[in-house]
């Protein structure tokens, strides 16, 4: 569990990644290079939340699934 929490974090983390579509790529290149970035750190945000409630349900899952074969 904890690798993988330390991966969504790296993966969140790196605000130079690129997160967004064509479409959003040609808007934020209009808009400018700090706003750009602001709009690339804000798309990871938004991303980083769906992966962390699959990440807390499959580890509450697991640790179910374990409870129950023992």
């Amino acid at each position: 569990m904890k690798r993988i929490l330390l991966l969504l974090v790296l993966i969140t983390a790196v605000t130079t990644s690129f997160g967004q579509c064509s479409i959003c790529t040609k808007t934020a290149s209009q808009i400018g290079e700090e706003a750009g970035k602001g709009f690339n750190a804000g798309v990871l945000y938004l991303a980083a939340m769906p992966f962390a409630i699959i990440v807390y349900i499959a580890y509450n899952w697991r640790k179910n699934e374990q409870k129950t074969n023992s």
